[in-house]
């Protein structure tokens, strides 16, 4: 299986996330589900609609954007569930980015280094 998908980072046989947030997002969707928010069959149905929506807008689906597919299916049942909604996800993502543009290179990118924080 692996074999057909031969973009997706691995040491010998074993799939390996490539990037930090790759594990961060698998490790907030199995905390999700292990506190109730979601069951596996309705996580495996927004993964697999999300993995769709991307191919019909052309992603050729060679393993490389599955995360970003990943954290789409993650984002969209944290806003269904109502346990953020779509704006609050969008300020924290803005306000991560202004934090990694305001934090020295070699340095970890915490929030608080977002310049425009309200304190």
């Amino acid at each position: 299986m692996l074999a057909a998908l031969p973009t997706i980072p691995r040491q010998g046989d074993i799939p390996v996330f490539q990037e930090p947030w790759q594990a961060q997002a698998f490790a907030m969707a199995v905390a999700l589900h292990e506190r109730g928010v979601f069951s596996w069959t309705e996580w495996a149905s927004t993964l697999a609609a999300e993995i769709k929506a991307a191919q019909a807008a052309g992603d050729p689906d060679l393993g490389d954007s599955y995360y970003r597919h990943w954290l789409a299916a993650l984002e969209r049942l944290v806003v269904d569930k109502e346990i953020a909604s779509r704006r609050q996800l969008d300020m924290t993502k803005t306000a991560w980015d202004r934090a990694a543009r305001a934090t020295p290179h070699g340095q970890p990118i915490l929030i608080e280094n977002d310049p425009d924080r309200i304190r």
